[in-house]
C-alpha cells in the first residue's frame, strides 16, 4: 500500500515491523526506488507466477509459482513502507495501491483455475477476491475505517494459494491430480464470499449505529 498515512487505510501488517521488511525498504529508498515502481513489480511477479502455474505442469513450476506470489506480497508490503516511513508518498500513489493489487489477484486465480483444470472456478475467485476490495473501499467511501478483517482477506488468500502450489508440487511426483490446487481454489472462493458478506454486514451495522 502506498497511498496514505491514514491507519483507517492501510493494512494492518505484522511484519511491518520486522528487521528484514525494515532494512530493505530502507534500502530501495535510498537506491531512488519509487513506491509506485515497487507496486508495478508485484504484477510483474504475479505474472511470472501465472505463466508458471498456466504453462508448465511441473513440481518445479508449482514452486516457482508459489515463490511469486509470496514475492508479490513482499512488494505490497515494501510499496507502503517505502511511500510512509520513507516519506516518498505520492498524489498517484492511491491508485498504485489499489489497481495492481486487483490485476495481481487476477492473474494469480484465473491461472490457477486453468492450472487446476476448472477455469470457471479461478474466474469465480477472482470475481470474489475484487469483491472483498470493493466492499472494503465501499466501507471507506461512507466515511468508515476500511475493514482489511475476514477469513479470506488478501494474505489468507495468497497463503492458501502458496500452500496448495507447494502441495501441488508435492503431489505431482505421486499423482497426475491437481486435487491439491482444485481444493485452494475451492476455499479462497468460499472465504472469499465469507468475507464478503461479513464485511458488508459490519458496514451496514457501523451505519445504523451513526
Amino acid at each position: 500500500m502506498n497511498s496514505t498515512g491514514e491507519d483507517g487505510a492501510r493494512r494492518p501488517i505484522a511484519s511491518r515491523s520486522s528487521f528484514w521488511a525494515i532494512a530493505l525498504a530502507r534500502h530501495l529508498g535510498r537506491a531512488g526506488v519509487t513506491p509506485n515502481s515497487i507496486s508495478m513489480a508485484s504484477i510483474v511477479f504475479a505474472g511470472l507466477g501465472a505463466a508458471l502455474m498456466a504453462f508448465m505442469a511441473h513440481p518445479l513450476a508449482w514452486l516457482g509459482a508459489a515463490a511469486c506470489v509470496q514475492l508479490r506480497l513482499v512488494c505490497n508490503l515494501i510499496d507502503g513502507m517505502v511511500a510512509i516511513e520513507g516519506g516518498k508518498k505520492t498524489k498517484t500513489g492511491a491508485i498504485y495501491n489499489e489497481f495492481p493489487d486487483r490485476v495481481a489477484d487476477s492473474l494469480l486465480l484465473v491461472a490457477a483455475g486453468y492450472a487446476a483444470g476448472f477455469a470457471w472456478l479461478g474466474w469465480t475467485c477472482a470475481l470474489l477476491a475484487a469483491l472483498t476490495a470493493y466492499v472494503r473501499v465501499f466501507g471507506g467511501s461512507v466515511g468508515l475505517p476500511q475493514d482489511f478483517s475476514g477469513v479470506m482477506a488478501k494474505q489468507r488468500r495468497m497463503a492458501v494459494l502458496t500452500a496448495g502450489l507447494v502441495a501441488q508440487a508435492i503431489a505431482g511426483y505421486f499423482l497426475a491430480s491437481a486435487w491439491p490446487l482444485i481444493a485452494a481454489c475451492a476455499i479462497i472462493a468460499v472465504g472469499s464470499l465469507v468475507t464478503c458478506a461479513t464485511r458488508t454486514i459490519a458496514i451496514a451495522r457501523a451505519l445504523e449505529r451513526t
